[in-house]
């Protein structure tokens, strides 16, 4: 998709399809009360165009509502769309993303290839962030998943303009133009982790993920060094080894660096560490067959990493950044790892065996001790981590637990721009009970269905130290069960954009 700015008005604009949003400005708490939607622009053209059809009470701006007309009074385009975005009280930037997400997918099965989407004018929407949620929204909401049908079609939107207003100075053009640039990056790398996401375990093996890996940074400039076996065997990750030796398939360490120039010498080093399970069986605790298909995507977190990666080597924030993504398929066979197995970690932790289904906290144990070896300083990881988290919060917010409040708060502010969702869990050392090994240190599970998710975090938590560190557990999120009205069913592609945002948290001000 090609992504452009134009500075006019909207009369005389030539396009397939026009988008304007609106909002409700009823304020009444009753549920009945009639609405009074209203279009966020000051273009007397667009609110000539949709004049009537407001009047009417047949569109009520509510949340991804959608209103077509066909050759619009007093504009060259040739349809005028209009999406609501709910009660102007409420509005934010992220609504701005989702209705752009709402107008491209509305576009493309009508094989509309061109659409231009007005900038919306409000007082409560800074232009820059608007400018950049649409661009994401609506690059976002082009992908759809279906690569291997035979019958594909190519319903893609070739063009999307914004339409901004005329800016007063060349400071207000600037800060569009480097909107629509950041935009368009940050929703190209969350599409590249979410064709990733996608692929199937036979096609996506470990190795491919890291000759993927090494590609993309061939492209953007960043350093890539991908291991195998020989390395777990050298570093001593014997959790990491543990999980791949059941497979066929060999494993893979991808570290990508970012190291700008005049990033301080004395800053922090900040790390991303993914786990990347290609496919999960759950091992000899194998899985029930119901739903395994799905975990393909059980590398979600590493491909995230890997996508943030991309966008934060374009973006080029001054500060330097080492991910380390652990890959391996999760496999029965008769080499694999048994429950009942001690087995010691990279940090020389020894791990008792409980379930061979947790096998991505043992990844991510070498993975995160590896990481403050190579310098990091604050430590993020992500991983599709426990069906727990997914009890406790649904497919709505994903699991964040962290050690320190300092990178905890830049991980909220970070959040406020991406728009993507995340509620804190607790990790309090009471928990630490629950994985108390009488054989080894610590076991891989906390004995118990209850408190799952933190347990797994307190788990995360023995091998970063007092190094300030966030988890992020993205079981319910990394997929999209069903279709919403601004993305496709499928992989979502979070948390590319928190990633990013937490990064660029840490440039010297």
């Amino acid at each position: 998709m090609k992504t452009e700015l134009r500075f006019s008005d909207a009369a005389g604009v030539e396009t397939e399809l026009l988008i304007v949003f609106a909002t409700d400005h009823n304020t009444s708490k009753d549920k009945d009360a009639i609405a009074e939607p209203a279009l966020l622009t000051a273009d007397s053209a667009l609110t000539a165009a949709a004049a009537s059809v407001l009047a009417s009470g047949e569109f009520k701006a509510t949340p991804n509502e959608t209103l077509l007309l066909h050759a619009p009074t007093g504009l060259a385009a040739k349809r005028l769309l209009l999406v609501g975005l709910g009660k102007a009280s409420k509005l934010s930037v992220h609504d701005v993303r989702r209705g752009a997400g709402t107008a491209v997918r509305f576009a493309k099965p009508r094989t509309i290839r061109q659409v231009t989407i007005a900038a919306p004018e409000s007082e409560l929407l800074p232009p820059g962030p608007c400018i950049r949620a649409i661009v994401e929204g609506g690059m976002i909401a082009d992908f759809d998943p279906d690569i291997y049908r035979s019958d594909r079609k190519d319903l893609s939107v070739r063009t999307l303009q914004i339409l901004a207003p005329v800016p007063d100075t060349s400071d207000d053009k600037s800060i569009a133009e480097l909107a629509l640039r950041e935009g368009t990056i940050l929703a190209e790398s969350q599409n590249w982790t979410r064709a990733l996401v996608n692929e199937p375990g036979n096609i996506l093996p470990p190795t491919e993920l890291g000759k993927r890996a090494a590609e993309m940074a061939k492209e953007v400039g960043l350093k890539c060094e991908v291991y195998s076996t020989e390395k777990l065997h050298e570093l001593k990750m014997g959790a990491f080894w543990a999980v791949a030796q059941g497979s066929e398939q060999p494993p893979a360490l991808i570290v990508t660096t970012y190291e700008p120039e005049g990033a301080p010498k004395d800053g922090p080093v900040l790390g991303l560490i993914g786990k990347a399970i290609t496919f999960d069986t759950g091992g000899i605790s194998i899985k029930p067959a119901d739903g395994m298909e799905k975990m393909k995507y059980d590398m979600a977190g590493g491909a995230a990493m890997l996508g943030a990666m991309r966008a934060i080597a374009l973006l080029k924030p001054k500060v330097k950044v080492i991910s380390v993504v652990c890959s391996a398929e999760n496999m029965p066979s008769g080499k694999a790892y048994r429950p009942g197995d001690v087995v010691t970690a990279m940090s020389g932790k020894t791990i008792e065996v409980m379930n061979t289904d947790a096998e991505g906290r043992m990844v991510l144990a070498d993975g995160l001790h590896y990481a403050k070896q190579l310098g990091v300083t604050h430590l993020i990881d992500a991983a599709t981590l426990t069906g727990a988290c997914v009890v406790a919060l649904g497919m709505v917010n994903a699991g964040v637990f962290s050690n320190d409040e300092g990178i905890y708060g830049h991980f909220t502010e970070a959040i406020k721009s991406s728009g993507e969702k995340f509620w804190r869990l607790p990790e309090e050392d009471e928990y630490r009970e629950q994985i108390k090994s009488q054989i080894a240190d610590i076991m891989n599970t906390g004995g118990s269905r209850w408190g799952g998710a933190t347990t797994a975090a307190m788990f995360l938590k023995e091998f970063v130290g007092d190094t300030p560190w966030i988890h992020l557990d993205i079981a319910g999120v990394a997929w999209l069960e069903e279709q919403k009205p601004w993305m496709a069913k499928g992989p979502s592609g979070n948390p590319v954009r928190s990633l990013v945002e937490w990064v660029k948290s840490y440039q010297p001000s």
